[in-house]
């Protein structure tokens, strides 16, 4: 067994290998031979009057490469006035997230690793493989709504499937979105410009992401999206049903295999997958709802039908295309890091672990 550290993690991955990963993944998946078990959270008050722990959990498999994963973390979770989600684990810049790889074959636990820069890339490839089947080919100029840790992982991952040559970048607090162009700029040699309002972000570009962690829509003017955009968002939270609606196509990551039954409490789609509080109506009120559901997306294509059928994408240069990059979770990170760890194994990094500590001869 091997500890793998976000430092190595983010030695063995790229853009590049991790969407071929996860492609390869889909094929497995649209065959019958992966699940996904979605995202489950469990809130329970904590000492902060302002805030609640998140347990977050979910799983996947893949049965040809013979992995199991669990992925984890634990939050302290606040939401500000500026409606953003704030975590943390501990204290304000720590986080506490993993992943763990078990073999399908005996059993064994082969890996534990940080979730971090693996969750990062997670997410934007997924979104790449979105813009790989959808977006024009010749598309060379993003819009990017957030400049975090998302939306410079967007950017490259973005970059491996499209010549993307021009940036626009747009976030609330001007000093973020000034690094995050200054930054890329230096990185891609690219032109990363840092523009003062919305909509100079989304106008005229062929791509448009959204990459935030705001608890309210961010884009929600229909009349911004133009004839022949690709849209692609981070979470359900970002984009109003209105602009989805504009869309031509709307292709969504896909439904999980394993999940709550539908005659799950109405009111319980609106906070994720599959959501537990604890609290009184007073706490609880604090945790905010998703603006739109992932039931919007129901009946939606998924990535798995058109790969199989590329008719159920873009067939014109006109057309509005847009990507819901939410779903499948467990089975995306059965699929990353499972590469990381094959990686660590070939490469030899990574510190190993007895495997005897993660055993015992009582029945659990």
């Amino acid at each position: 067994m091997i500890y793998i550290g976000n430092e190595d993690i983010a030695r063995l991955l790229t853009p590049a290998n991790c969407i071929e990963a996860l492609e390869s993944a889909f094929t497995e998946l649209a065959k019958g031979r992966a699940i996904s078990r979605p995202r489950t959270d469990v809130f329970t008050p904590c000492d902060r009057p302002d805030g609640y722990h998140r347990w977050a959990s979910m799983d996947g498999a893949i049965e040809p490469w013979g992995v199991f994963v669990t992925r984890m973390k634990s939050d302290i979770v606040t939401w500000t006035k500026q409606n953003t989600e704030e975590v943390h684990c501990v204290q304000p810049g720590t986080f506490s997230g993993f992943i763990m790889v078990f073999s399908t074959r005996n059993g064994e636990p082969l890996a534990i690793m940080n979730d971090g820069a693996l969750h990062q890339l997670r997410v934007a490839a997924g979104a790449a493989l979105g813009v790989k089947y959808l977006a024009r080919k010749d598309s060379s100029s993003l819009g990017i709504l957030g400049s975090g840790g998302m939306a410079r992982a967007y950017l490259a991952c973005f970059r491996a499937v499209r010549p993307i040559e021009k940036v626009r970048v747009y976030s609330p607090t001007k000093a973020n979105r000034d690094a995050f162009a200054n930054e890329m700029s230096e990185l891609h040699g690219i032109s990363v410009e840092a523009v003062d309002r919305q909509e100079d972000a989304v106008r005229g570009m062929d791509i448009v992401a959204t990459c935030t962690d705001s608890t309210k829509l961010v884009l929600t003017d229909p009349a911004l999206i133009e004839p022949g955009m690709h849209i692609a968002n981070l979470s359900a939270r970002e984009v109003a049903w209105e602009v989805v609606q504009r869309c031509d196509r709307v292709l969504q990551v896909g439904t999980e295999t394993l999940g709550p039954s539908a005659d799950d409490a109405a009111e319980r789609k609106y906070y994720g997958w599959a959501t537990w509080m604890i609290g009184t109506p007073e706490e609880i009120a604090r945790i905010p709802k998703h603006p739109i559901s992932n039931n919007h997306f129901l009946g939606c294509p998924a990535l798995t039908d058109l790969m199989n059928d590329p008719a159920k994408g873009r067939s014109s240069r006109e057309q509005i295309t847009f990507f819901h990059n939410l779903g499948l979770l467990g089975f995306q990170f059965a699929a990353i890091a499972a590469k990381a760890w094959m990686l660590a194994r070939d490469k030899g990094l990574g510190i190993n672990m007895p495997t005897e500590p993660f055993l015992q001869n009582i029945r659990d």
